[in-house]
C-alpha cells in the first residue's frame, strides 16, 4: 500500500509576492494620469524624429540622437553606455521615459487629491 505523498503548497509558490503586485499597482495608477501619456507620446515621437533625421542626408544628424537623452534625464544619463548596438542607445531612452512617466503620474496623482475649498478654512 503506497500513499501519495504532496508537498504543501506555500504562498510564495502560487501568489505573486506583496511587492510585486504593489510595484504593478503603483505603476498602473501613475501611467492613468494624461500628464504622464503626453510626456510618453512625446519621447516617442522624439525618438521618431531621431530616426528620420537620422535616416536623411543631414551633417547635424549626429547630435539628434541626443534630444530624447535630454528628454529623459537623469535615469537615461546613468544608463546610457556607448552604443555598439542601436538597442544601447533606445533601452536607456525608454527606461528613462518610463521612470519619468511615473514620477510625473505620481505627482499628477499627488496633486489632484488638494482641491480648492476642500482644506481647512481660516
Amino acid at each position: 500500500m503506497t500513499t501519495a505523498h504532496r508537498e504543501p503548497a506555500t504562498m510564495t509558490d502560487t501568489a505573486p509576492s506583496h511587492l510585486a503586485v504593489r510595484a504593478v499597482r503603483t505603476l498602473r495608477h501613475a501611467l492613468s494620469s494624461v500628464f504622464a501619456r503626453l510626456y510618453l507620446v512625446a519621447v516617442v515621437l522624439l525618438t521618431v524624429w531621431v530616426l528620420v533625421v537620422d535616416s536623411g542626408d543631414n551633417p547635424d544628424a549626429s547630435f539628434a540622437g541626443v534630444v530624447p537623452v535630454i528628454a529623459t534625464l537623469p535615469v537615461s544619463l546613468l544608463l546610457i553606455v556607448l552604443p555598439e548596438h542601436w538597442s544601447m542607445l533606445f533601452l536607456p531612452i525608454a527606461l528613462g521615459a518610463l521612470v519619468n512617466a511615473v514620477v510625473i503620474g505620481w505627482c499628477a496623482r499627488a496633486l489632484g487629491r488638494f482641491r480648492p475649498g476642500s482644506g481647512p478654512s481660516s
